[in-house]
This record gives C-alpha cells, structure tokens and sequence, in this order.
C-alpha cells in the first residue's frame, strides 16, 4: 500500500499554520514581556515609593493573564511547529525574567532559522 504524496497546498498550509503560531508566540510575548516591565519598573516603583497600589493592581492582573496566555501560546506553538526540546522550558524561563520573553523570542528565530538553512 503506497503512502499518499503531500500536495504542494497541504505543504503551504502546514507552512502558513507553523508562521502563524510562531507569529503569535511573537506577539503574546512581546505583549507578556511588556507588561512585566511596566510592572516591575511602573508600577511597583509608584506602589512602594509613591503609596499608590492601583497600578500594580491593574498591571498585575493584566501580566497574569498574559502569562497564562504565553504559556498557553508557547506550547501550542511547539505542538504545531517542528522546535528543539528546548523551547517549552526557555520560553517558560524567559517569561519569568525581566527581558526574558524578547530575548527568548531572538534566539529562538535564529536557531529555526539554522536549521532551516540546514534543511534546503
């Protein structure tokens, strides 16, 4: 029994699923990254300086949510595109230092884009 051939659509399809995903992992974390940021170097100054709880009360919840959403993000992305065992647990890494999420999200593109090149 003969396997059947992947067609070029189902090919570029699976390409334009795998773009999206990682285009989403990129956009909840720069969103995620930001939000910590704005709490760590915003927020908390104006709590703990300045007696005004309110920020991190709002930013906090916000930086919660988009945790959970990242994580959410970051593991669906590594179902969907084909990475290195190292991801899930870098990208959890980065998502709890400061300038982690960008950071993780530059070395990922680049490593993806050797084993790309490696590829053709």
């Amino acid at each position: 029994m003969s396997q059947a051939q992947p067609t070029i659509e189902k090919i570029h399809s699976l390409r334009k699923k795998q773009e999206t995903a990682l285009k989403s992992l990129t956009l909840t974390g720069y969103l995620e990254g930001t939000s910590f940021l704005l709490l760590l170097f915003i927020a908390m100054p104006l709590k703990y300086m300045m007696d005004i709880p309110e920020g991190v009360k709002y930013i906090g919840m916000a930086h919660g949510v988009l945790f959970i959403v990242y994580i959410v993000v970051l593991v669906g992305t590594a179902i969907k595109v084909k990475i290195p065992r190292w991801v899930i647990p870098a990208g959890v890494l980065g998502s709890l230092l400061p300038f982690g999420p960008f950071i993780f999200d530059h070395l990922l593109k680049k490593n993806l884009q050797k084993s790309v090149s490696k590829e053709a």
